[in-house]
């Protein structure tokens, strides 16, 4: 399936099984739905703050985050090089994913203390399992169910947000059966002390953001909120109640199939936006990272 978004072929898996990497994997067909096309969706971004506060809820990342990030002086900067690895990685070139992992790499040399090392390829696994998994529930809710070869397909290429760095290839779990089963063990065991708790709050308020993003926290807020896990909200003290419910369920009802009538050019101008700013940053030297 074609995508509108400047996308560079081959596809990630192609390109991954071309590497070398997941030799051991059997052969599979291509999906008829591709990372391509949602991870351009800019419906993904209502998904960015509950991806990032079940990054958060892990301790290494929570207090490597709070003790490190800019993200609360710094909020859109972030959220740009953020989109930007994740738009390099799955949309981008081989050479542009290449340059964008050197530079993340270099970023991440000093980010280090006691209970944080921005290349501990754990921390990373982490990291890499909620773009997958929250990507294809936004997609799923937005869109429709997707068909098992689909989300095979998918979960395949969704190891490159990992592997791109030092995720190595065995540690994706080989099955998605065996992924549900990691992913469940983290919810279940994730504890957040009131340092990254802190932290969460500031990220909700929005930070030192303009006061055009300030006006969009509160559906940002209430989006986030409402796409963790019970455990994951209690752990950073969000309060959700059966109105909230309602009106989450409400807004998934409503929503969706006014956006899916959205020309798909238009749906996808956040990846448009940050791939053609990584090219001109690229082309003129400018800082990506």
């Amino acid at each position: 399936m074609a995508s509108p978004v400047e996308v560079n072929e081959p596809s990630v898996v192609e390109a991954t099984v071309a590497d070398g990497h997941a030799a051991d994997l059997a052969p599979l067909e291509r999906g008829s739905v591709d990372i391509a096309d949602f991870v351009g969706e800019s419906m993904l971004l209502l998904g960015a703050g509950s991806t990032v506060l079940l990054q958060l809820a892990d301790r290494g990342t929570g207090h490597g985050v709070a003790d490190h990030s800019t993200t609360l002086q710094r909020p859109l900067d972030r959220l740009r090089t953020t989109m930007t690895y994740v738009y390099a990685v799955t949309l981008g070139s081989p050479e542009e994913r290449k340059r964008i992992v050197r530079m993340v790499n270099k970023a991440h040399v000093p980010v280090r203390s006691e209970t944080y090392n921005a290349f501990d390829p754990e921390l990373q696994l982490w990291v890499a399992s909620t773009l997958y998994r929250n990507g294809v529930e936004m997609y799923e809710r937005m869109f429709h169910k997707l068909s098992d070869a689909d989300l095979e397909w998918i979960y395949r290429q969704s190891a490159v947000y990992g592997t791109a760095l030092q995720v190595k290839e065995g540690m994706w779990p080989a099955t998605r059966a065996e992924f549900d089963a990691y992913w469940d063990n983290m919810i279940a065991t994730m504890e957040v002390d009131e340092k990254v708790r802190s932290f969460a709050r500031g990220l909700l308020r929005g930070g030192d953001s303009p006061l055009p993003v300030r006006l969009l926290m509160p559906l940002q807020r209430f989006m986030t909120t409402g796409l963790l896990p019970q455990r994951i909200r209690d752990e950073f003290s969000l309060p959700w109640n059966p109105r909230d419910q309602r009106r989450f369920d409400l807004f998934w009802k409503v929503v969706p199939p006014v956006y899916r009538k959205v020309p798909r050019p238009i749906r996808q101008l956040s990846a448009t936006y940050y791939l053609r700013d990584m090219r001109r940053r690229f082309a003129s030297g400018r800082r990506i990272v």
